[in-house]
Parts: C-alpha cells; structure tokens; sequence
C-alpha cells in the first residue's frame, strides 16, 4: 500500500508502565478512510497503543507517523490539532458541565468558530437523546455518556478517531446502535476510526482490517473476513456471546492451542 493511502502508522513501538513494558515492538498500518481494529483479551496492551499514539504515553522505542509526519513524544493537544482525536475508555466525560458545554469542549481547538455551530447540530442528528439532555452529563446513562465522547471528538472535525471499548458497559441493544452509529459517521464523513474492542464479533462486523494483540503484541492482522474465517479467532474470540470477554491468560492450553503461537 502506498504511502498517501496510509494515515496512521506505527513501526516497533515500546512503551512502558514504570519498569513494565506494556507494548512490546508494535507495528501497524491504518488506511485512510478506513475502520481498523486492534482486538485483544484484557490487559493485552490494547489501551496502552491508543495512548501512546495520542500522547499520553510516550514510547520508549520506535516511530509513529500521522499524515506523514511523526508525532511520537508530540504533547497531546498538538496530535489534537494535528487531527487526531480520542474517545477514551470509560468515556470520561466533564461531570459537573452540561452536555452542550462538553460537546463544546471538543471544539477548543478549532478557529473555524463560525462553522462550530453547524457541526453541533450535525452531532445531534447523530444522536438526537444528546439535543434532549439539557442537565449535566454525570446524570446520562453509560449509553449516553459514550455517545456524548464520540460527539464531542467529533466537534473537533478529526481526520482519524482512536475508539476505546465503546462497547463497555452497554447492553445488547446499545452495543448495536452505537456501532451502526460508527459505522455511519465513517461513511458519511470519511472520518478514519481505530478501534479497540474486546467485543470482537461486534467489532469485525464494522472494520476492514483488524490486528489481534496478546501480551503486548500484535500475534495476527488481516481482513476482518480472513480473520471471522481463522480457526483460532473463532474459538478464543468468535464463541458464544458469553464468551466474548473472557481473558485467556489463565488457561494452561492457551499457548498450545493457538497455531500463532
């Protein structure tokens, strides 16, 4: 693939937690105009990759480059404006602001002020529960709360959004309407989504590409149709619904099992 057709790249990233390496030689591709996942069990180093790349973290090793550019070490608000935008895990949204004021928050790094007011209504019609919640945002429900996170990422007009664990905490229900609303804002407006996600099923139902991590590494990528068909991702990631989370850490066969590894 060439080089223009890929926004985000990642080659032999290290980062640590203290003395701990959380990642460990991560490299991968995001196309633009793509969604892509990066699929794992808990405590495979998926959230560490997005804060890496979004400044959070800095890498101890290794390069990351965002339209061409490298932006490892780079403080965060400046991968913000460089049009880099993250929906953190746990949503993390401003309690005690209204959710008009957290949506607004999301366009602080904009001069285009003008035009703010016509994307907040584009981010109603995406969520239209957002237009009626006029109280403070720690009153929504975990569903409204990870609509309000995607809306207000999305009130900076990003070419790419890191996604983490939108799924977290939703029902069934929820789950996919959220992802159908990804899908959607993918489509109309080219935005380029990394999206981590233990809900494989759900994930793979949206995304082009995925990668698999375990133990800090990335064990397998490829199309999200090679993936559905691998053998491996579909008895460890693919089970029955109350499969979908496990971890696979404590399991003796683990190892063995995996052609992978």
């Amino acid at each position: 693939m060439s080089a223009p057709d890929i926004i985000l790249k990642l080659s032999n990233i290290e980062s640590y937690y203290g003395p701990i390496m959380a990642i460990r030689g991560i490299s991968l591709e995001v196309p633009r105009g793509k969604i892509v996942t990066l699929l794992g069990a808990n405590g495979a180093g998926k959230t560490t990759v997005l804060k890496t790349i979004s400044g959070i973290l800095d890498p101890q090793k290794g390069t990351i480059e965002f339209l061409g550019k490298p932006i490892q070490r780079m403080e965060a608000d400046k991968i913000v404006r460089l049009g880099l935008s993250h929906v953190p895990e746990g949503r993390e949204v401003f309690p005690f602001l209204s959710v008009r004021e957290n949506l607004m928050m999301g366009a602080y790094p904009r001069r285009d002020r003008d035009a703010v007011a016509e994307d907040l209504e584009r981010v109603y019609d995406y969520f239209p529960r957002l237009k009626e919640r006029t109280g403070l945002a720690g009153y929504l429900s975990g569903g409204e709360q990870q609509m309000l996170a995607i809306g207000r990422a999305l009130m900076a007009r990003p070419k790419m959004i890191l996604m983490d664990e939108p799924s977290m905490g939703l029902s069934p229900l929820l789950v996919k309407e959220v992802f159908s609303i990804i899908k959607e804002i993918n489509r109309d407006l080219g935005v380029t989504i990394l999206l981590v996600e233990q809900n494989a099923r759900a994930a793979l139902s949206v995304a082009s590409h995925g990668y698999i991590m375990e133990q800090g590494k990335v064990v397998l990528d490829g199309s999200a149709d090679e993936l559905c068909d691998n053998e491996d991702v579909k008895e460890f990631y693919l089970g029955g619904a109350g499969d979908q989370r496990k971890s696979f850490k404590n399991l003796k066969s683990f190892k063995r099992r995996k052609r992978w590894l």
